[in-house]
Formats: structure tokens, sequence, C-alpha cells
């Protein structure tokens, strides 16, 4: 791994395909020595970044999103823009396989040269995850890209963990699979910026039509996320590649609201003081575990708790107090 910084920013703004993967291989790695660099790399790449429309995707199993994010990102590239996909899944773990699987699934869009496909690290944890995907996200914008579409694969807490890192979250569902609203949740529903019920095609256009109707019932039933915007339910067929210019049409109507009454720009701030405080937190829990007398007494501790022999309240507080006695040094 190369130790000069400038190395991997240059690479990035003259857009170098390599660099950026290199770069983005820095950003994933957890030695702290390449930490530190990718520290460096990330502040001076910001004032490059914020100007492409940050889209988050989610979907039930089997509603197509794969197809989906290839025919949209597709037709987005066809129409002159740049496209980076990232992929999270977080019941995963990084391997080459995960890498293989996701270029397989989109053929089409990893040969595009407008586009960038990426699957995210997991390591099992979602704060991980979201942490190196929006690192990952600055350095595609500062690459030029100027549209991210960030794919959840995974289920629960996914969803709000790439809803609170994006301007724009589409929920892809399918129709005729039951009882429509069982496979969306109200958490998901209420950071919904659209639903699009996709496989809208052949003798599925009524089931398609039926859902779209239930959906937008659901919705009424919960607060919107913006008082300046009421998610549409919309109908697609990936595949046939019908609905697509009208999903991208609306998140281009959502971008225009939120910018003209401001609400994009404190969206965003908000969500980089949250990235923030959650990077303070992840170093707070680091310090603590690292700490030599803390690992020295925890597994001690830790069994006087199991025995019932001291209280929780009591055994956090003599653990924090460790950290406590080094600040006061």
């Amino acid at each position: 791994m190369h130790k000069d910084p400038s190395y991997y920013i240059q690479g990035v703004m003259d857009n170098n395909r390599l660099m950026l993967a290199r770069t983005i291989t820095l950003v994933e790695s957890s030695l702290s020595s390449h930490q530190e660099i990718a520290r460096h790399v990330i502040n001076e790449l910001l004032p490059y970044t914020g100007k492409a429309v940050r889209l988050g995707i989610t979907g039930v199993p089997g509603a197509g999103k794969s197809t989906f994010i290839e025919s949209f990102g597709t037709m987005l590239t066809d129409l002159g823009h740049r496209v980076a996909v990232l992929a999270i899944d977080p019941s995963s773990t990084r391997s080459g396989g995960s890498i293989l699987g996701d270029k397989t699934r989109m053929e089409k869009l990893a040969v595009d040269n407008m586009a960038f496909i990426r699957p995210s690290p997991s390591g099992g944890s979602l704060g991980g995850v979201a942490k190196k995907t929006r690192e990952t996200m600055l350095v595609c914008e500062a690459a030029g890209f100027d549209v991210i579409i960030v794919e959840t694969v995974g289920v629960g807490q996914s969803e709000t963990t790439v809803a609170s890192m994006v301007d724009f979250f589409l929920v892809l569902q399918i129709s005729g699979a039951g009882d429509e609203l069982q496979g969306i949740k109200k958490g998901v529903l209420e950071v919904a910026d659209a639903i699009v019920v996709n496989k809208a095609d052949g003798d599925n256009v009524n089931r398609a039509k039926l859902a779209k109707r239930q959906y937008e019932t659901a919705l009424h039933l919960v607060t919107p996320s913006s008082p300046n915007w009421m998610p549409p339910v919309m109908t697609c067929s990936a595949l046939e590649q019908i609905g697509l210019k009208e999903i991208w049409d609306t998140v281009n109507s959502h971008k225009g609201i939120m910018t003209a009454t401001g609400e994009l720009d404190t969206k965003r701030q908000e969500q980089a003081m949250s990235w923030m405080w959650f990077l303070v937190n992840e170093g707070l829990e680091r310090w603590f575990y690292q700490h030599p007398e803390i690992k020295k007494l925890l597994p001690d501790i830790k069994q006087n708790v199991e025995q019932g022999k001291i209280a929780p309240t009591r055994a956090a507080e003599d653990l924090v107090s460790i950290l406590g006695k080094d600040l006061l040094l």
C-alpha cells in the first residue's frame, strides 16, 4: 500500500479507475496506518464531493433489485450520467466471491465505462458498513460520478442505515406474492421517498396496479419523513425497461423541491453530524476495550456480574472510572 496520500488523491481526481479501486481498498482497510492515510485522502477530496445524486435502493428478496439497478443504471449512463453502484450486504463477509457475484448479476453495467460497481465490506457490523460506504461514496463523487446508488442486500436495520446516508430512498416491491403489505415494515415506510412495484409486465400488470393501491393506502397511515414531499407509489418493469424514466423524473423532482426549501442542505448537514458522532462513539469504544487495565479486569468483572456478585450498575461505574483516572492525569 502506497504511503503518500497525494498518490491516491491525484489518481481519484484524474478519474483513474484503477486508482479509484485502490483508494477504496485503502479506505476499507482496518489497519491503523492505512486508516491514517485514508483520513487525509478523504479530507483533501471533500471539497470535490457533494454534487452527486445519492440514491438508496432496498427491496424484498425476489423484487429484482439487480435487474432494476442494471436497467436503471444503463438508462442513466445512456443519458450521459456517470453511475457508481455500492452494494451493501451486512450478512456476508467481503470476499472475491461477493465481488464476482455483484459483477455477474449486473453484467451489462459492469462493463459500462460510465459505471462503477463496488460491493461494501461487511465484517458483520452495520455501523462499519455505514462508515466505509459513506467514505466510498465521497471518493466516487470526487472521481466525478454524479449518481451514487447505494443498494442494501440485507434486511432489518440495514434499510434505515442506508436511508441515513442518501438523499432519496427508494423501496422496490413486487406484486402477486399474497398479502403485499406483509413484505414491508413500518420503519421502511417511514424512510421511503418512493415505493416502486417492479415486474409490472405480462399477466402481472393488474396485480401490480392492485399492489400499488395497497401501498398508497399504507403510506397514508405513516407520517412522511418530509413536510414537503409525499412519497409516490409507482410501477415499472425493469426487464422491459418500462417506467424507469418516470422514476428518474421523480428523483429529480424530489431533489428540486428539497433544494428549493433548503431541506437537502439541512439533511446532509445532519447526516454529516450523525456520522461524526458515530465515529466519536466508535473511537471511545475502541479506546475502552484497548485500555490495558480494563483488558485485565474485564474477565473477572463480567464473571462477577453473571454470578450476581456485583450489580451491573456498579460494574459499569467501576469500568468507566478507570478511563476517568486517565483523563485526570
